[in-house]
């Protein structure tokens, strides 16, 4: 094994270290937050000026009301803040986005997606940078973090229709949890290397007598959030492979960290305010198991073909490549700093396969932990099919119409990829925008609506994606597929909450163990396998073998 490997797991074992010690603190510290009684003076202030009343709990459909809302609201003004920006200030020359991708861009980081079809130092001035997708960064991570508050909260109450308030757990996301560990590493990336200013561009002399235009701006604020609200929209069109946004292999490993942070403290939080923590080491045990298969497969295949180094960070090397990017599509990150399109065939089908998943190991913030929460639904219903059994989680039984919201929670995101391939194929305006031909071809524009509809947002490069079509297209895909899971998770929240709890009995499955974790695992990747195989097929595998 040469020095490149060792050096490469041993920055692997430096993550894991660092996220180990941060898991029992910080999950402890996430179920503090959402189960206090307790307001801050600034969240009081808020909820004064706003006309909310932190007092007053809500039902699921009510939550939901208030979510959309929000979103909505999100949107409409991400989406003018674009239109407008030549008149706005620090607005740095650029002229309005296009209407298509405005609509696009705002739909993209109002889902946590961060999907761009745009270059950013090219298109947005750095109000819109900041008061609109940094802004958006947090908000949307924080939705993501209350939806998977108010599941579990509905699997540990009993007999009433509330599940919780959702502009206190809006409020309490943003200020109490990402703001204050984003101020800390936004300092740390700054020391590191990333700029922070408001300097007009540089213009610097090239070796061959030219010019070239340098552009910086307020990047060290929008990159940590980027990261730590699993978000992924870059400051520059390169992204995390811009050494602007990720200047060492020391950033390199504290954007990881960053990424992987909250997701994998929520099952500690899950286990805690459920009153049962091995609940939480279940989940986390069946999330870390396809995490590290996933990565293990993926540095295979790259270090299988070391001669490829088109797309590849040389500045990073093939492993350090690879964990960045297993981790940004193992969760709903759409950060890159490697190019997916120049992977082995097999690797960039393992990236696409990781959100085909539905993005659960460990998943973004708050969409890993109700994500795996459904999984673990499905497969207590499973279990439950084999031995006779009404199936039971966590004492509240499921029963038709629980099965019915996980079903539509599960088939949401595959129909919306499928259909979107489907379509970006059969039509012939949107098959030009396919730069590669073959089952490469095919692997871009499957990977491209995988991308969107599970609200990841890389890209996998190869594809031009700026049209009307796709811009629409994977909008669409964006949309729906952040907001009829979402509906379904609170739907079942509400449903868990009005029931009573049902003692257990010695038929009960218990779902605390390493049997239990491994019949998620098999759930999973089952449902993915049956759904998504004969698309990979024609994909990524056939390259392979080709």
């Amino acid at each position: 094994m040469n020095e490149t490997v060792l050096a490469g797991i041993g920055q692997i074992l430096l993550v894991v270290v660092a996220l180990t010690a941060c898991h029992v603190p910080l999950g402890d510290y996430l179920a503090r937050v959402f189960t206090s009684e307790r307001h801050l003076r600034i969240e009081r202030v808020i909820y004064r000026v706003c006309g909310i009343d932190p007092i007053a709990e809500q039902s699921w459909r009510g939550y939901l009301r208030g979510l959309l809302a929000f979103s909505a609201l999100s949107v409409l003004c991400l989406f003018g803040l674009q239109r407008l920006q030549q008149w706005l200030p620090l607005s740095i020359g650029h002229e309005p986005v296009a209407p298509d991708q405005a609509w696009n861009t705002a739909v993209s980081f109002t889902t946590n997606t961060n999907w761009q079809s745009y270059g950013g130092e090219s298109t947005m001035g750095h109000l819109v940078q900041m008061a609109g997708l940094a802004v958006q960064n947090f908000v949307s991570a924080a939705v993501g973090l209350a939806v998977a508050v108010a599941l579990i909260r509905g699997l540990s109450r009993n007999k009433t229709d509330r599940i919780g308030n959702f502009w206190v757990d809006l409020v309490r996301g943003c200020l109490r949890v990402l703001l204050p560990i984003a101020i800390v590493f936004a300092i740390i990336l700054l020391i590191s290397g990333i700029p922070q200013n408001f300097a007009d561009p540089t213009v610097a002399a090239t070796l061959n007598g030219g010019t070239q235009t340098i552009p910086t701006g307020p990047v060290a604020s929008q990159e940590v959030i980027k990261e730590l609200g699993t978000n992924g929209g870059g400051f520059f069109n390169a992204n995390s492979a811009h050494p602007f946004e990720n200047p060492s292999a020391w950033t390199n490993l504290i954007e990881i960290f960053l990424v992987l942070l909250i997701p994998t403290a929520l099952p500690r939080t899950f286990g805690t305010m459920v009153g049962d923590r091995r609940q939480g080491f279940a989940v986390l045990g069946a999330m870390s198991f396809l995490y590290l298969s996933s990565l293990a497969l993926l540095i295979w295949a790259e270090l299988s073909n070391p001669l490829n180094m088109e797309g590849r960070e040389v500045r990073l090397g093939v492993i350090p490549s690879a964990f960045f990017g297993t981790t940004t599509t193992m969760t709903s990150t759409g950060a890159v700093d490697s190019f997916h399109s120049s992977y082995s065939p097999l690797g960039g089908g393992l990236l696409a396969l990781n959100m085909l998943l539905g993005e659960i190991s460990p998943g973004g913030v708050g969409t890993g932990m109700y994500g795996m929460l459904i999984v673990a639904i499905l497969a207590v219903f499973i279990a439950g099919l084999m031995v006779g059994r009404t199936p039971e989680y966590l004492g509240k039984k499921i029963g038709p119409k629980q099965i019915k919201l996980a079903a539509i929670y599960i088939l949401a995101m595959p129909a919306l990829v499928l259909i979107g391939t489907g379509l970006a194929l059969a039509i012939p305006d949107a098959r030009t925008s396919i730069l590669n031909a073959g089952a490469h071809g095919l692997t871009e524009v499957l990977y491209a609506f995988t991308s969107g509809a599970n609200n990841n947002g890389s890209a996998f490069a190869g594809l031009d994606a700026n049209t009307p079509f796709y811009n629409v297209g994977i909008g669409l895909a964006m949309l729906f597929g952040r907001f009829v899971p979402i509906t379904a998770a609170l739907a079942l929240a509400g449903s868990f909450a009005e029931q009573g709890h049902t003692p257990e009995s010695p038929g009960t499955l218990p779902t605390h163990t390493p049997m239990f974790a491994g019949l998620m695992v098999g759930v999973a990747l089952l449902v993915s396998a049956l759904t998504f195989l004969p698309a990979l097929a024609l994909g990524p595998i056939a390259e392979a073998l080709s």
